[in-house]
């Protein structure tokens, strides 16, 4: 009879990913258990490899898959100094032979990945469109998001929210990163309403498309992004003073949403800031190719 192994569950907590390797004599009683019998966290994730000549069964899941667990609280995942991710390895034994008695126990063996707070574990605890948030501040911080109306040289911030027709409004977007890594702004969609419901009818867009300022669009506008940008974690725009046809109301609502992408990812269709220039009669970026723009026109942006 071989020799049992040393440590039959042997766990590796890598970048964005947990692999654990099963020796198939689980007890150390040279009797091997059945690969199909074992399962990882909660959601009984099957193994990915075997090795009849080692005897061993292979799992390998994400940080964030299979089950697995990260909490806020002390006892579910989160410590001064660590993020822990909590799995388990799972026995169950299913009946062979004559399918009514087992010759083993079934067994729970729980794992834990510590990663130290202020490093990056998994991309996939982020959208792929922002930038990869350092958990000290995923899991203290917030992003601070502003918009505001500003005098006419951008100075400071605008006391009165009346307008005349013919005037223009300074629109200034703005983003508190803190001690992130280097973010870039952009305004994704913003929509006047006659109410704080963005959804309500009747509705305008100014800037939809993911960053394309359609507003300008219309003959009778001068309504664009302003380049260069201050900072990058600032943006821009000006838009003509309007108000609904047929509707004496005359206030109106603006609501934008704001994201954020890398600073040293390029402008793409989805980040970018896109303003229509009427002498050329093309669309162009605050940054970037011209190419990212091209989609303001087709209304085809992915």
């Amino acid at each position: 009879q071989a020799a049992a192994p040393l440590h039959p569950v042997a766990v590796q907590c890598q970048e964005a990913q947990v692999v654990v390797t099963v020796h198939r004599d689980l007890f150390g009683t040279g009797r091997l258990v059945r690969a199909a019998d074992l399962t990882l966290g909660l959601a009984a994730c099957l193994p990915m490899a075997q090795s009849a000549a080692e005897s061993t069964v292979t799992f390998v899941a994400g940080l964030h898959e299979c089950g697995s667990t990260l909490g806020g609280r002390r006892d579910a995942g989160l410590t001064p100094d660590s993020l822990i991710y909590k799995t388990s390895l799972s026995y169950r034994p299913a009946p062979s032979g004559n399918l009514v008695i087992v010759r083993s126990s079934p067994a729970v063996v729980p794992i834990e990945c510590h990663y130290p707070r202020k490093s990056n574990v998994s991309s996939n605890a982020v959208r792929p469109t922002w930038a990869p948030f350092y958990s000290t501040l995923s899991a203290e911080e917030r992003l601070m998001f502003s918009l505001r109306l500003m005098n006419d040289d951008w100075s400071t911030e605008r006391l009165s929210n009346g307008f005349q027709l013919g005037e223009s409004l300074h629109l200034q977007a703005d983003v508190v990163s803190g001690d992130h890594v280097p973010l870039r702004l952009f305004v994704d969609d913003c929509v006047a309403t006659l109410s704080p419901d963005r959804s309500s009818s009747p509705r305008y867009a100014l800037i939809d498309l993911s960053g394309c300022l359609v507003d300008g669009r219309a003959d009778d506008t001068t309504s664009a992004f302003i380049s260069p940008r201050p900072r990058q974690e600032t943006l821009q725009f000006m838009v003509d003073a309007f108000k609904f046809a047929g509707d004496d109301r005359n206030l109106i609502y603006i609501t934008c949403h704001l994201k954020v992408s890398p600073a040293d990812q390029a402008p793409n269709p989805l980040n970018k800031a896109c303003s229509f220039n009427k002498a050329s009669s093309l669309w162009a970026p605050v940054e970037g190719t011209g190419d990212i723009c091209s989609c303001c026109e087709t209304g085809n942006c992915p």
